[in-house]
């Protein structure tokens, strides 16, 4: 057990961090939840340390410890989008909330990449935490959804998938056949989600948003466009549906400031609205853009703040 405990020691397992905060974000679709699962998983790791043989890696032991910890949390709940919720809203709809453990949090990417991960890992990983992909993950259950991450994004074998999940071989590919039946029937297109949006776009969507430039933001908009705004169950699809909302009961958005920053493999920033003449800014939404070529297909502003703008380590005010 010295010997063991003393080749892995706490800076040993702390590296492997970030890894396994993706893979549990990944299963649970929470930022905090995932944090707790790496903090017990590290409680579990470093309680059986004298059981790990080393003849699996130490990240592969450790995302089969973690598997297990989300599997014990997770139960057979999901968390979901707005636009699982009903029908497509009006500008007119009454505004009701969900709780928030209902939704789909973001996290930021630089806690749940690797940096030591090459890039055609990167690509893959960032493309997993793709809130299209992540929805769509939520529909298969939890044992067919971890058995899909640890073959299909995190490269684990077969006989290593079966071992984690106290399955056969057989077993673990028949869960992944259906996994994969699943997010086929969820319409989830490959292309859509290993897009990469293209900064000019990017550019110049925050530019019209920070004019308040209406004719110009609608414009870079994809005809289907959805817009929601987490918590409340309101979505809304359309450029015409998205304009009528910004000069209509969103106008208090006009003269707003945004603060780029990264979540879930998409741009995303920070919103700041104007708190009135000469008194700053004050938090109002992370605003996490998704696209598809040279259009805009989701605008998701998520509206709990004072939890999230700490964690993407933006602030609560900007000065005037």
């Amino acid at each position: 057990m010295t010997d063991t405990r003393t080749a892995f020691d706490s800076a040993a397992l702390e590296r492997h961090r970030a890894a396994l905060t993706g893979h549990c974000y990944r299963m649970l679709g929470s930022p905090e939840e995932a944090d707790d699962a790496v903090q017990e998983t590290f409680v579990r790791a470093w309680r059986s340390l004298d059981r790990f043989e080393q003849r699996s890696s130490l990240r592969t032991w450790l995302y089969s410890i973690a598997t297990r910890v989300c599997l014990d949390t997770i139960g057979d709940r999901r968390r979901i989008r707005p636009m699982e919720l009903g029908p497509v809203g009006t500008v007119n709809d009454e505004l009701c909330t969900r709780p928030a453990a209902e939704f789909i949090e973001p996290i930021p990417e630089s806690a749940a990449l690797p940096s030591d991960a090459d890039p055609a890992e990167r690509a893959i990983l960032r493309q997993s935490i793709r809130l299209a992909f992540m929805a769509a993950l939520q529909h298969l259950p939890p044992r067919q959804r971890a058995a899909l991450l640890l073959m299909e994004v995190l490269g684990c074998s077969a006989a290593e998938v079966a071992q984690t999940l106290d399955m056969t071989v057989p077993a673990v590919n028949s869960a992944i056949q259906r996994a994969r039946a699943t997010l086929e029937s969820r319409q989830l297109e490959a292309d859509d989600v290993a897009a990469e949006a293209d900064p000019a776009l990017v550019h110049r969507y925050v530019d019209a948003f920070e004019r308040y430039d209406m004719d110009a933001l609608t414009k870079l908009l994809h005809q289907d466009v959805v817009m929601s705004m987490p918590p409340y169950a309101i979505w809304l699809r359309g450029p015409a549906a998205v304009s009528a909302w910004m000069l209509g009961r969103g106008i208090g958005c006009r003269g707003s400031r945004m603060l780029p920053t990264a979540a879930n493999g998409a741009p995303a920033f920070g919103q700041f609205r104007c708190s009135g003449p000469g008194k700053g800014f004050h938090a109002w939404g992370l605003v996490l853009l998704e696209v598809a070529g040279d259009r805009v297909t989701g605008i998701n502003t998520f509206l709990d703040t004072e939890r999230l703008f700490p964690r993407f380590g933006l602030p609560l005010r900007l000065p005037a």
